[in-house]
């Protein structure tokens, strides 16, 4: 029962080509099984197989019938493997053919990877009825703005009705709030129509508490390790071929059921797998033979807190095969240099030159000593092209896990904020914007629940203070995860107009993902043609890059006052971008003229280049 094949799913309840019904649950901690109906409440018995499974062939089950799953004649439970839970994790499940769309992707054939400029965004936050229907709504916007990428936080059925999308509890299940399955798929359909890739942020290294039945059926979890939230899945322990299968055939519904183009996984450095396989590795190759058999590719994005390029290395080489990494050093670099404090996790970047570093090696930490670690830390990309490193300003994490969930835009001055987006757009990673950045959005985005147990609800609230109590040392309240307000607090305001500075922001970000995609060196995710020169004390980076006869020139002044720095020889070269433009609401009348002994002034990006673009 341990085999899997890629094209279809076998756990659950599926259909035949005869249209019967073909029901496999895997329980091997109970020795009697069945299928009941809600409606009738007619038990239909599942029969023994090996390993732990049970199942049958039916008629009379069809789509849009509500049951659950009946152990011994006792409990009765959501099914693990459901693919909708119209009334939340503690209701029945509801039978769904992922089969019954009508798809008109068929020219759809996925990016390359260098073409993926990515646009993160919660389904529940990004518009106001907070459903897949409110992403399609907007996707006028986000082609405008030049997206061809849209990664989704975490959709899975989770308690509740509000909630990052972390604490999910049946993987299968499309969240019922935001649409449900069939709504997933239609949204997926029209960003294909638009010439979108949509990225799927998906958990495998926990499951959240609340709802979480899997026990009762099967060893889904692992008293060998433990993750900062919880047991770790069982991915290598006694009956871990079942749970391995169970999320690997997870992870090829959504690509081959959804048609989603790419896979973020969570926090893979909380995968434990001492298998002489990996878990990731099998993933790998059952993706790769799914690719051969969609003649479509789909990618696998790891985030990882390890800056270990085995996650990234070939299978051949004893890799993992992910095409994808987030750089979160980039960020934290970054975010120093625009001058927020230097705190907590962000103390490793005090100096600016590890900005520099950023931009060429992608990890800054490759094998020296972190003080905050207390370690020796990370390993030498060579070898990586930029195309394997995904960049950021911010992200869900990194404006959510602050204690009020400020976002850059009411933590640096506008002008920061231009400079900021040169940095991720014209770096040679592929760029990533958090919902809203683009104009400036000043709403908060911070840490929200709904769930039901007032144990858990309170336990959450402890947590989240404790943290913000060792990690920031800041003083005050924290927002409420539970209270209905902290998430109306993060929604985008599409109903109001934007304000001309934020015009103006979305503006300039139009023209820098444009001037993206047209340059043949910005589009370029090459390392090997990049030289980056370091200026400490004055704050600032002069990155020059070569793609076949062109070249492009960044200038960055992170400072507050006038910088004079040495630029490169390059003939025929004019400013293309310049982020203090007054098309930008900036202080800058006239274009910058390039010159060798250059004068940069404060908060500035200056994009010089030979193209035309």
């Amino acid at each position: 029962m341990s085999v899997i094949v890629t094209n279809r799913r076998s756990v659950g309840i599926n259909f035949s080509s005869r249209g019967e019904s073909e029901v496999l649950v895997w329980a091997p901690h109970a020795s009697a099984a069945a299928v009941v109906l809600m409606d009738s409440q007619e038990p239909i018995t599942l029969h023994r197989e090996s390993r732990g499974y049970f199942s049958c062939i039916t008629t009379k089950l069809k789509p849009g019938d509500r049951y659950l799953i009946e152990l011994d004649q006792q409990a009765r439970l959501p099914d693990p493997a459901s693919m909708f839970q119209p009334e939340g994790v503690f209701g029945p499940s509801e039978v769904f053919d992922p089969n019954g769309f009508n798809w008109t992707d068929a020219g759809w054939k996925n990016l390359p990877l260098q073409d993926y400029i990515i646009y993160e965004l919660h389904v529940g936050t990004f518009s106001e009825n907070g459903t897949f229907s409110g992403i399609i709504d907007r996707l006028p916007h986000l082609k405008a703005l030049g997206i061809t990428a849209i990664e989704l936080m975490p959709v899975v059925e989770f308690p509740g009705s509000r909630n990052w999308g972390y604490d999910g509890v049946l993987p299968f299940a499309t969240h019922h709030a935001y649409g449900g399955p069939h709504a997933l798929q239609e949204m997926v359909n029209r960003c294909h129509e638009n010439g979108m890739a949509v990225i799927l942020d998906v958990v495998y290294n926990h499951m959240g508490p609340e709802g979480n039945n899997f026990e009762k059926f099967g060893p889904y979890f692992t008293d060998k390790y433990r993750t900062p939230w919880g047991k770790a899945i069982n991915f290598d322990d006694a009956g871990c071929d079942e749970v391995r299968k169970f999320f690997i055939e997870n992870a090829l519904m959504w690509m081959r059921d959804f048609h989603i183009d790419a896979l973020r996984l969570d926090a893979v450095h909380a995968i434990r797998d001492f298998s002489a396989t990996h878990v990731l590795q099998e993933l790998r190759i059952l993706v790769n033979r799914l690719n051969e058999e969609t003649q479509r590719p789909h990618y696998l994005i790891a985030e990882c807190d390890l800056n270990d390029p085995k996650y990234l290395d070939e299978l051949s080489r004893h890799g993992y095969g992910m095409e994808e990494q987030w750089t979160d050093e980039f960020h934290h670099a970054l975010r120093v240099a625009s001058g927020q404090d230097p705190i907590g996790y962000y103390s490793d970047f005090r100096q600016f030159l590890y900005l520099g570093k950023a931009f060429s090696n992608a990890y800054v930490y490759d094998g020296q000593y972190s003080e905050h670690r207390q370690k020796t830390f990370g390993r030498d990309v060579t070898g990586f092209s930029g195309e394997h490193f995904i960049v950021f300003s911010q992200n869900h994490d990194q404006v959510g896990n602050t204690m009020l969930g400020e976002r850059t835009s009411v933590l640096v001055p506008f002008e920061m904020l231009k400079v900021l987006a040169g940095a991720v757009i014209c770096s040679p990673y592929l760029p990533m914007l958090f919902m809203g950045e683009e104009f400036g959005a000043r709403q908060p985005f911070q840490y929200f629940v709904s769930h039901q147990g007032e144990a858990l609800i309170e336990a959450v609230r402890k947590g989240r203070k404790d943290e913000f109590a060792a990690f920031f040392q800041q003083q005050g309240d924290v927002p409420d995860p539970q209270a209905v307000q902290t998430f109306l607090n993060c929604k985008l305001p599409w109903s109001s107009p934007h304000d001309p500075q934020q015009t103006a922001l979305l503006d300039y970000y139009k023209r820098l993902i444009g001037a993206r995609k047209k340059s043949k060196v910005l589009s370029s995710c090459s390392r090997e043609s990049l030289t980056v020169r370091v200026y400490e004390s004055e704050k600032c980076l002069v990155v020059h890059r070569i793609a076949d006869s062109h070249q492009a020139i960044c200038v960055f002044n992170f400072s507050h006052i006038v910088q004079h720095l040495e630029l490169p020889e390059v003939a025929q070269v004019r400013c293309q971008v310049n982020s203090a433009a007054k098309d930008w609401r900036g202080p800058d009348a006239t274009e910058p003229v390039y010159a060798t002994d250059f004068e940069v002034a404060p908060m500035r990006f200056l994009l010089f280049g030979t193209e035309h673009v």
